[in-house]
């Protein structure tokens, strides 16, 4: 059994037969979790069965999709309803999205009709954050004073903090299902006093936590990190915030898709996305008359070979024809659309689609997206992909970009490209994936015996010390159309010098692979999570490591660890010898600015290297 094969269950119904278990069940709790992921499933309609043993079922019943009061769980042992059965399965199960509440669901919008397929004609689509206005967005009365948070939502937040940072002072290894259920209960009471942003941090810690306990490939260590940051620092953050920032620490539940109206698009590419859990499609970007990007996807189990297949199916979209390779260089004219906060082109049986002429890359509206200074791209792209964004930031981590191809450059990791653009800035170009049955390695690798070779390209930013790019896909080098690089292949003859050895670029001043001494302090942070403080507590004395990172200038980094190391290390007696209680919330306290700072610092490094300033953000202070 895997948790896939379950429904997902509310957090209140995990955290309520958690907390009615006796204190002797909650102990076995973690191995009757282990035991039931062994045990056989099957499912009958609405209602999943697992095998306990040779004469014991265990049943969840799911009729709206999730398993929403504990009385849907039942077990046919002899100790039921106060068996350690039905909390375990409610802790092998996925978490529940929670259901938004009804006044904060958005108001549809008013039929439209189907717009011009003629561009001149076009109108732009509405912005994606342009919602009805509700509690959390209406303008304020400026004569009142700024809103502040009620008593009941700084004890909800207080109560997540606590939660939060058990899950910190035990690590992943000690953070099993009766603390995961007290952050579950936590989240629920903070959704009902209407703070969601912080209950979604920490349902995400919670669903990163099991992942990690249960061997996951697809867990990283870096994303608990940023979870458990983003859940300590709004957790943190509500009791002093007023106001507009009071109303981004709050938050709105999440709303999977809003009515945009009707729409007018152009296709720019389409990627292969293959993901570590074993998932596979495509996802195809499409601009409109605004510049404002969007995306059609189709994912599913099934790996690279889906990713392959899918991309010559039609898109889900209304009734249109194309597929997604075709999409990615046609147009589409879109009524009733419906579009996520990310961007995301919904499917629901009220949008109508038809297929209308696209753009080239060097014609409008598209021609736009390349004529924003690379540094401009930069600060925009790290607000997307800051770890630590305010909800709502809009844009994307996409650049758009004209180069000179260098030529190859290798490094510790293997071979990229190197390519200079608008600013004489040099840009490392990377694959987006190495799996050999896409094209992205075989491509870039032709491009690089190309040097001289002058393209319009689009890439992802990754956060680095230099300029660099995953490169997803690019003009045709003949001038003819584009290339989807990690689904078409070019050819040698395509090359504007077939013979044209590879070149293999020397490293620039300062382009070294060597880390910043950062490291030093970010390894501490990620040691905490698998560990727990105590681990980091006996790491004894790190002087030698301080002194290098005041030697890089990096002088609040190096108190930082400082003070982290013996946060962790510090523990009180009492009158007669004996060790007190650890400070948790002490330690979290220097956790939590620890890993803001790092964060902030490599986003302003990254930001420098592009030549951008850095994206404003602010980092938690040390008192509470």
């Amino acid at each position: 059994m895997t948790a896939a094969q379950l429904p997902p269950v509310a957090p209140e119904v995990t955290a309520t037969l958690v907390e009615d278990l006796s204190p002797r069940l909650r102990k076995r709790l973690d191995a009757a979790v282990t035991k039931l992921g062994a045990r056989p499933t099957y499912r009958d309609g609405d209602t999943v069965t697992i095998e306990v043993d040779d004469e014991t079922e265990l049943r969840l019943h799911a009729p709206s999709g999730a398993v929403a009061t504990p009385d849907a769980i039942t077990c046919g042992c002899l100790l039921a309803p106060a068996c350690v059965h039905r909390a375990a399965a409610a802790c092998a199960a996925p978490v529940a999205d929670p259901v938004p509440d009804p006044a904060d669901q958005p108001v549809p919008a008013a039929p439209e009709p189907v717009p011009a397929t003629d561009p001149a004609s076009a109108t732009g689509p509405t912005p994606v954050t342009n919602h009805a206005p509700t509690a959390a967005t209406a303008t304020p009365d400026p004569a009142a004073p700024p809103e502040v948070a009620s008593p009941a939502q700084r004890g909800a937040a207080d109560a997540l903090w606590a939660a939060g940072a058990a899950v910190l002072e035990a690590g992943v290894d000690g953070a099993g299902a009766v603390t995961q259920a007290a952050l579950l209960r936590a989240a629920h009471t903070a959704r009902l006093r209407q703070l969601p942003r912080v209950a979604g941090a920490a349902l995400s810690v919670v669903t990163l936590l099991r992942a990690a306990r249960a061997g996951d490939p697809s867990y990283r260590t870096a994303e608990l990190v940023t979870a458990l940051a983003e859940l300590l620092g709004t957790a943190h953050r509500v009791a002093a915030a007023s106001g507009a920032e009071l109303a981004t620490v709050r938050g709105r539940a999440r709303r999977p898709y809003s009515p945009d109206g009707a729409l007018r698009l152009y296709g720019l590419f389409t990627e292969p996305v293959v993901t570590d859990s074993g998932h596979g499609g495509v996802r195809t970007w499409v601009a409109g008359a605004d510049g404002r990007l969007c995306t059609v996807g189709d994912v599913a189990p099934g790996g690279v070979g889906r990713a392959l297949g899918v991309a010559d199916r039609a898109v889900r979209l209304g009734d249109s024809a194309l597929t997604h390779r075709e999409l990615g260089r046609a147009g589409l004219a879109v009524s009733g659309a419906t579009v996520s906060p990310d961007g995301r082109l919904g499917a629901g049986k009220g949008v109508k689609a038809v297929t209308a002429r696209g753009a080239a890359w060097t014609e409008p509206p598209l021609a736009a997206l390349w004529a924003t200074p690379p540094s401009e791209q930069a600060t925009r792209a790290l607000r997307s992909t800051s770890r630590y964004a305010d909800p709502d930031g809009g844009g994307s981590d996409l650049l758009f970009l004209d180069v000179e191809l260098l030529g190859a450059v290798r490094e510790s990791g293997g071979t990229c490209l190197l390519a200079r653009c608008e600013g004489g800035i040099d840009v490392r170009l990377a694959v987006a994936d190495d799996d050999p049955a896409l094209a992205h390695r075989d491509n870039l690798m032709l491009l690089a015996a190309a040097p001289g070779a002058r393209l319009r390209i689009i890439g992802r930013l990754v956060p680095a010390l230099h300029p660099r790019l995953t490169l997803l896909a690019c003009s045709h080098p003949t001038g003819e159309g584009t290339i989807d690089l990690g689904l078409d292949r070019l050819r040698r003859a395509d090359l504007p010098d077939p013979a044209a050895p590879v070149h293999l670029a020397s490293r620039r001043p300062g382009e070294s692979d060597a880390h910043s001494p950062l490291y030093l302090l970010e390894r501490r942070v990620e040691q905490t999570v698998p560990a727990g403080r105590a681990a980091l507590g006996m790491l004894g004395d790190v002087t030698a490591e301080t002194r290098r990172i005041s030697r890089a200038g990096l002088h609040t980094a190096a108190g930082l660890l400082t003070a982290l190391c013996a946060s962790a290390a510090r523990r009180d007696r009492d009158h007669f010898g004996r060790l007190l209680p650890a400070d948790t919330d002490d330690f979290a306290l220097y956790w939590l600015a620890a890993a803001r700072y790092t964060a902030a610092v490599a986003e302003s490094l990254c930001a420098a290297a592009w030549g951008a300033p850095r994206p404003a953000g602010e980092t938690p202070s040390r008192s509470r």
